[in-house]
């Protein structure tokens, strides 16, 4: 296991990069460094692993080699949850193992909380988990999945903004706020509007 390969996923502001070793068709375990490493965190450990797996080791956004999120975004760590679900969806994975050291460990904790459906076994190096008081639990979970869903399938789907009529542009917006008169949405739409050829 001491071959490995280097795979890119595309992301919306780049790239995430990470390193495979072991056969693709193994069975997949996604590995989670810690806070200020990289991939190469596991150089040391994959090769003692058992054999027959497939250990995909990513570098979350602004480690390693993945790119940078853009000057003056933060790094939450909902986001490096995130970065995983993105793996996963790219890689096609339905369910694997997750093996995090760290803030890795905690990522791979709260992404096992959202995704309990993806997540076969969970493996932590140095790490507690992760933790939140019970009577916050259904609710944070709930909205924080629907939060990441909604945003890779909008991502998903980007298509070419749809083009519309000053009036019909007007219409919509007048429609998605009742409290607007129509001089005032005209008003926001000279600065909120871009006008192409097709409208």
């Amino acid at each position: 296991l001491g071959m490995f390969s280097e795979l890119k996923f595309p992301v919306p502001w780049g790239h995430v990069a990470a390193k495979a070793w072991g056969p693709s068709e193994g069975h997949p375990v996604l590995c989670l460094h810690g806070w200020l490493d990289n991939a190469n965190t596991f150089d040391k450990l994959i090769p003692l692993l058992p054999r027959g797996c497939y250990y995909v080791a990513m570098d979350f956004s602004g480690h390693g080699l993945s790119s940078h999120r853009p000057a003056g975004c933060p790094y939450h760590f909902l986001d490096y949850v995130t970065d995983v679900r993105r793996v996963a969806a790219a890689l096609q994975w339905r369910r694997f193992t997750l093996m995090g050291h760290s803030m890795g460990g905690a990522v791979a904790g709260m992404f096992c909380f959202l995704y309990p459906e993806m997540v076969d076994k969970l493996i932590l190096l140095e790490n507690l988990g992760f933790l939140l008081a019970p009577e916050d639990t259904e609710a944070w979970l709930k909205s924080r999945r629907r939060v990441i869903d909604r945003l890779l399938s909008l991502e998903a789907k980007q298509q070419t903004p749809k083009a519309r009529s000053p009036e019909a542009a007007l219409q919509r917006l007048l429609e998605a706020n009742s409290h607007l008169t129509a001089e005032g949405g005209a008003i926001l739409l000279q600065r909120g509007a871009t006008e192409t050829p097709a409208g």
